[in-house]
């Protein structure tokens, strides 16, 4: 089960690949400041991922409206990473938990991706400027998409 409602979101500090070379993104930087969407997914290069990311990207501007910034949680390297958004257009911020350290504190661990390893499962999560985590969600599969309506209502309120 993901972390509730009214929990603290655990801090982290995770790589990212630009083009300008690897940068650190650390959720504590947001608090205080904006509110913070996190959509944890599986793997890079699959089809729903894609879908949920490329989503994500054309919606970014709403999230913005809202007060938010959104990042993708994956075990991908930040290589990988940064192939799969060139490849797809994805905007967002992607960032590696290649260490599955924050998808374990997030308690957000798929078990057997394809019976291969671990991934990160579905997962969103909104985090207020406080730093206190408004909504958690965990899709029933890695197939199924997350409540988008339910993430934009938790940072409407």
């Amino acid at each position: 089960m993901p972390l509730a409602v009214g929990a603290k979101a655990p801090d982290f500090t995770l790589k990212t690949k630009t083009a300008d070379g690897p940068k650190e993104v650390k959720l504590s930087d947001s608090f205080g400041k904006t509110q913070t969407v996190l959509l944890f997914f599986p793997a890079a290069f699959t089809g729903v991922c894609t879908q949920e990311m490329c989503d994500t990207s054309g919606g970014l501007g709403e999230y913005e409206k809202l007060g938010a910034t959104v990042y993708g949680i994956s075990v991908d390297s930040p290589f990988a990473q940064e192939a799969w958004a060139k490849a797809n257009g994805i905007k967002i911020t992607l960032v590696s938990d290649l260490n599955k350290t924050v998808t374990k504190a997030y308690d957000v661990v798929f078990p057997s991706l394809a019976g291969m390893y671990e991934v990160s499962a579905r997962a969103a999560f909104v985090i207020g400027k406080d730093g206190v985590i408004k909504y958690a969600e965990q899709t029933p599969a890695l197939k199924d998409l997350p409540n988008f309506a339910a993430i934009n209502a938790a940072l409407a309120k």
